[in-house]
């Protein structure tokens, strides 16, 4: 399950951000009592966010806060001390995403508030599942990964 927060009513298109989730859960096969939190926040609070947790003191579009170190594929199974005995849900972790600087670069690059969003919200997921983009080659990998996943939705640049 996918929670959004909206902190900055920023009417994105929650309906096609969950659809980018099920795409994702359905193509890495992870199970339905999978959570994540988004929240969509302003500037403000983003940049306090970066600057505690990673010492960088400035606005990102998007920070992700993995509750596990997945091992994939993933099995519900391999994480008994993660599943919420009342809920039944495992958290994959929270994802934050700075709407006025995802409205920045869709105009920046071309395209709508609804790709930007989607791409991002993919992008904070891929790495609540360990993907990084700091070495060319684990960058090439998750790009491959955010390219099928939102062109399965018809999502593209």
């Amino acid at each position: 399950m996918l929670e959004i927060y909206d902190e900055v009513e920023s009417r994105l298109d929650t309906a096609l951000i969950q659809k980018v989730f099920e795409e994702y859960r359905t193509h890495f096969d992870l199970p339905e009592n999978v959570n994540v939190e988004l929240t969509i926040v302003d500037e403000d609070t983003i940049k306090d966010v970066n600057k505690q947790y990673r010492g960088v003191d400035s606005v990102t579009d998007v920070l992700s806060f993995p509750s596990l170190e997945v091992k994939m594929p993933f099995v519900a199974e391999d994480y008994p001390l993660d599943i919420d005995p009342s809920s039944g849900e495992i958290m994959l972790g929270e994802i934050m995403l700075c709407y006025s600087r995802m409205a920045e670069q869709s105009a920046e690059y071309g395209h709508s508030n609804e790709r930007e969003s989607c791409y991002l919200v993919l992008h904070g997921l891929l790495h609540l599942l360990g993907f990084d983009h700091i070495e060319q080659l684990d960058k090439e990998k998750m790009r491959e990964q955010e390219e099928l996943i939102l062109g399965k939705l018809g999502i593209e640049r």
